[in-house]
């Protein structure tokens, strides 16, 4: 045990090599960057290595500093794990969740008392936005994303099933003389916009070889409002079959060319991996992993 270097030096390597800064460092433990540095070189001499180069006023992880962060984190979060196991005596967890708001309204929130009756003692909280959440701190929890995107060193990432899209609209476009049965009948009716999607109108017109006026009908930022509208009857969307499990269920909404359409990568799930076995963060996505298999994707 004479050989372990001192925690709070520890701590700080952590926060630096995580934060990729010192100075960010030391804003989050309230310390100076002198103090951070100092404590950082004594690190090094003690361990008879170079954690970080350092470029002028930047840093940056050695390949055994990285290395050596990663062991790191992962530790102390089993420490956090131990401490909150034996403090806990019956009370509350807190998760906090970060998600894209058409994954939080339609999928998300419906299911969210199932999670809670399943785990009585971890209490929820779900915000919602457009952008990645900070999940360098403890203000966040868990983060669900959606697209592409390169994540950082510390985060570990579950990439959901792939999603597939399809044609919807409301039943009562499916009657009529302006009734849809070929991709072609598209050309008689509204086609709803979700600008920010993977997979979009043109996308689909060119794997159907047909030509479709891509030009008019509204346009959404976000899936929720586009599939509220074609519920209303305003015209037909293309969206996930993840995201209309209830329009569907309960037929405010159809599939006119059927439940098969282009398979894709769409949702992820991110967090911290030195937090990946805190016991509330482990549950969900457990819980998440169950509830998308059962989920008609």
């Amino acid at each position: 045990m004479s050989e372990l270097p001192q925690l709070r030096a520890i701590q700080i390597f952590e926060a630096a090599a995580r934060l990729g800064s010192f100075l960010r460092a030391a804003d989050e433990l309230s310390l100076t960057p002198s103090a951070v540095s100092h404590q950082i070189r004594s690190l090094e001499d003690a361990l008879g290595v170079q954690l970080f180069h350092r470029i002028n006023r930047a840093v940056m992880l050695t390949d055994i500093g990285s290395k050596y962060a990663d062991e790191i984190s992962e530790a102390l979060g089993r420490i956090e794990a131990a401490t909150h196991t034996i403090t806990r005596r019956g009370k509350s967890d807190i998760l906090t969740i970060h998600s894209v708001p058409s994954f939080a309204s339609q999928w998300l929130m419906p299911r969210l008392s199932r999670f809670g009756a399943l785990n009585p003692a971890i209490d929820l909280r779900l915000n919602a936005s457009g952008d990645a959440a900070d999940l360098g701190g403890d203000a966040v929890d868990i983060d669900i994303r959606y697209g592409t995107f390169v994540p950082a060193a510390y985060l570990g990432v579950d990439p959901f099933p792939l999603e597939t899209i399809v044609v919807l609209c409301s039943p009562k476009l499916m009657k009529g003389a302006s009734r849809i049965r070929t991709p072609a009948d598209l050309k008689k009716h509204v086609l709803i916009h979700s600008e920010v999607n993977l997979y979009r109108w043109r996308h689909w017109a060119e794997d159907k070889d047909v030509e479709l006026d891509l030009e008019r009908g509204p346009r959404f930022d976000r899936s929720f409002m586009a599939i509220s509208t074609a519920v209303d009857g305003l015209g037909v969307c293309l969206e996930s079959r993840l995201l209309v499990q209830r329009e569907l269920e309960d037929g405010r909404l159809v599939m006119p060319f059927g439940p098969a359409g282009r398979r894709i990568k769409c949702h992820s799930l991110v967090y911290r991996r030195s937090r990946a076995n805190v016991p509330k963060i482990a549950t969900f996505r457990s819980w998440l992993v169950r509830a998308l298999k059962e989920t008609d994707t």
